[in-house]
Formats: structure tokens, sequence, C-alpha cells
């Protein structure tokens, strides 16, 4: 069991991190309000890793902890942080932390960062082991396969690549995966971006804590959730009958939209039968998509032949240095792509306004904004340069704020709908443009 240390000179904020982090398993070594009071706990306690706040009272703030921490200490920090404007960003940089969270934040994105960084530390010891142990047969004068090769350089990491996939819900996608830690956020941007779409939603699961994230949805029936008991697998197929028999009946609903994550396996006969329930419905014009997700760590490579056939996307997971990304429909990526989050970061901050607009579909904060394009893409971009973008729109009549409680939010006017719809457009075809046609670039 993991042991982590909470720095955070507002209390609020550490108790819900104590209690968030002692549901998801870990324990909290102990809690710390200062940069001082950070690395004199963090020497007394040895906690596995350290969860930084950046700006606090006293002569050391979060960086300079990390800093010590990291360096004396060898112990991983994840900032927590309100702060994400460039000059604060680099400056975290230069301690190397193993993560940047940008409050608000949520358990899901709490969890992720924390199994990230243990993970990559793990695999930094490992590594370290291995080219110990490969100078010890060098020097004893034993050739070690890679290293005696290509010298003792350091073995880098896998660097992170995110993949991009077409709009999710134009066709069934087979996501097979083995990590657990991944699969809850992309779960959770589908159904937003299914129940965005309208028509049915259905979540089926064996274990999962989305539901409470989507408790009004649930209640107004805009998403059906079944959670699905060991060995009831198939109690899943009469459901899933039904929904589709009555959109072919006509009713109020237009389209079916499907996440099936199938975690246990073992009633696997039962998985084929609602996959081949699941086409057999595709194929007679049934207006049915989404994504069959199934954990392949205790099946062989034969099942997992046979539960792919006739699935036009399949996309498996390779563990925590890969992301997916569902392309915003005015952005039509192909069936699927894979490219350095290098670039998505490039891309994201270079192309901004384009991003910000994609956005504008529903009322949302400035605040809100900054944390989807960093929760969905993985980029910290400046709140100053989203609020410049913000006001133009609104100087020229295309927004309008409206206050929601203590929040204040954007929202498109009539005319704002009509010129955010033709910016993007206008976007696509310079973008297009630019890149021409693939086929002419990459002959075969």
């Amino acid at each position: 069991m993991s042991k982590i240390l909470v720095v955070d000179d507002e209390a609020i904020i550490t108790m819900q991190l104590e209690e968030r982090l002692s549901a998801m398993g870990y324990t909290v070594a102990g809690m710390a309000a200062s940069g001082e009071d950070a690395v004199d706990k963090a020497r007394r306690f040895r906690p596995d890793l350290v969860l930084m706040d950046i700006v606090m009272p006293g002569k050391m703030n979060g960086i300079e902890a990390a800093k010590i921490v990291t360096q004396e200490l060898d112990i991983p920090v994840v900032f927590v942080t309100s702060y994400a404007d460039d000059s604060i960003i680099e400056k975290a940089k230069g301690v190397r932390p193993y993560g940047y969270i940008v409050k608000p934040f949520n358990e899901l994105e709490i969890k992720a960062a924390i199994e990230v960084a243990l993970f990559r530390k793990a695999a930094e010891q490992e590594e370290e082991k291995l080219i110990k142990a490969e100078r010890e047969k060098i020097s004893s004068g034993i050739q070690g396969d890679r290293l005696a090769q290509d010298g003792l350089a350091y073995l880098d990491l896998p660097e992170v690549k995110t993949v991009l996939l077409k709009d999710i819900f134009t066709d069934i996608v087979l996501f097979l995966y083995t990590d657990e830690v991944i699969k809850e956020p992309i779960f959770k941007f589908a159904l937003e971006e299914g129940l965005k779409k309208g028509g049915r939603n259905i979540f089926a699961y064996f274990y999962s804590v989305l539901p409470k994230y989507f408790t009004k949805e649930i209640l107004k029936d805009e998403l059906f959730t079944y959670r699905i008991k060991r060995k009831g697998v198939f109690s899943l197929l009469p459901i899933l009958e039904k929904c589709t028999d009555s959109l072919q009946s006509g009713d109020h609903w237009t389209s079916l939209q499907i996440i099936l994550d199938f975690s246990e396996t073992e009633d696997f006969d039962d998985i084929l039968a609602i996959r081949k329930l699941i086409l057999l419905k595709k194929e007679d014009g049934i207006p049915v998509s989404g994504i069959i997700a199934l954990n392949i760590g205790k099946i062989d490579h034969t099942l997992i032949k046979i539960l792919a056939e006739s699935i036009p996307k399949i996309i498996v997971s390779t563990g925590k240095e890969t992301t997916l990304s569902f392309a915003h429909h005015t952005f039509s990526a192909g069936s699927v792509s894979v490219v350095p989050q290098s670039t998505i970061d490039e891309v994201v901050k270079k192309s901004l306004e384009p991003v910000v607009l994609s956005l504008l579909d529903k009322p949302i904060s400035g605040y809100d904004i900054v944390h989807e394009i960093h929760s969905r893409y993985k980029v910290l971009v400046p709140q100053a340069r989203v609020y410049t973008l913000l006001h133009e729109l609104m100087e020229t009549g295309h927004l309008e704020i409206k206050v929601s409680g203590k929040s204040k939010l954007y929202c498109t006017t009539e005319i704002g709908k009509k010129h955010i719809s033709q910016k993007l457009l206008d976007y696509k075809q310079v973008f297009q443009h630019i890149i021409g046609n693939r086929s002419e670039m990459n002959p075969e």
C-alpha cells in the first residue's frame, strides 16, 4: 500500500485529499502546510510520493521544496495547484515533477496521476538495477547484450503518445486493455460526448466510479447504467435487445450509444453473444455505436482474434504512456492515428482559437475551458490567452455572460453560433489545404 504525503496550505483541500486517497486504498503518511514542513515530514516519513501545492506561506514554496524532496530523498512529486501560467510551469519543469494537476481536480485525475508517477518511478528503479547489473557484467569481463553494444547510455522511458480517433459515435470500437487505471477518464469523456449527441446512452460495467458523476443524467433517463454481476453477463442481452427493438419500433430515441466494459471475462461466450447481437443490429440499419471494452489480461490471443472479427476499429492499450483522444466532429482525424504528446502540445498551443471555439457548444466558464483542454489533450495553456479570446468574442456580440450560482458562464448568442460554426469550418478547410491530399503525399 503506497504512502502519500499531502502538502497544501488550505485545510479543506488536505482534508478532501486525505479522504479520497484513503478511499482509493492509499495510506496518507502525513499532511503539511508549507514548504519547510513538507521537507521535514518527507525526511521523517519517507513517503512513496508527495502531492505538492506550489504557492504556500513561508520562506520556501512548493517548487523549492520539491527540488529538495526529489534530489535529496529521491521521492517523486506531483504538483497540485491552481496556477497554470507559463512562468510557473517553466519553473516547475525545472525540478522534473512526475505530474502536474490543475485545481479543481477530481479523484480520477488524482488516481491516474499517482499511478502513473508510481509506475514511472518503479520503471526508473528497474532500469537503474539493469544498468548496474550490466556494469558489473562488463567490469567482470562479461559482455551485456544491449548495453555492451550501445554503451552505458540512459534507457529513456517510452515517449507519451496520443491515439486520435474519429468521432466515437459513428461506429463500434473495440477497446482492449490490461491497465485498469487508464479506462475511466476515457469512458467519462465518451459518456459526455454521447449525452451531447442525444439519443439513448447505456453504460454497463462490473466496477466503476463514473455513475456518481452523472446523477442528473441518470435521473432524467438520459443515461442508463447497469452493473454486471460476476457470471451475470447474459443478463445484459435482453436489455440490449429491448433497447434496439425500441429504435426499430419508432420509439422517441433516435440512436443508441453504448459503453460496455467487460473487466471480468469468465463469461466469454456471453460476451461474444453480446458482440454478435450489436453487430447484427448494426447490419440491420439500427443506429447503434460506441465502445465494447475488454480486459484482455486473462484471455489468450485466439479468443481476442474471435472477439475482434468484423469490428472495424480496434484499439489496444499500451499502458500508461498512451492516451486516447476522440476527435471533435469539426476536426476529423483518420480512423486511427498515433502521434507524440509533444505534437499535441504544440498544435493546441499554437492553434488555441479553434480549440476554444470547439468547447463553446455549451455554457462554460473560462476556468472550465482551461481545465477541459488539460483534461482532454494533457496540455496546459495560460488562462490569460483563453480569456483574451473570450473577451474578443464578447466585444463582437458573439458571446454573452450568464451567472449560475457563483460562476460566470460564457454562452453563444444566435449570431455567435453561426460565426463559430463558420469559423471552425474555415479552420478545417485551411488545415486540409495545408496538409494536402494524403494519398498524394504518400503514394503507394
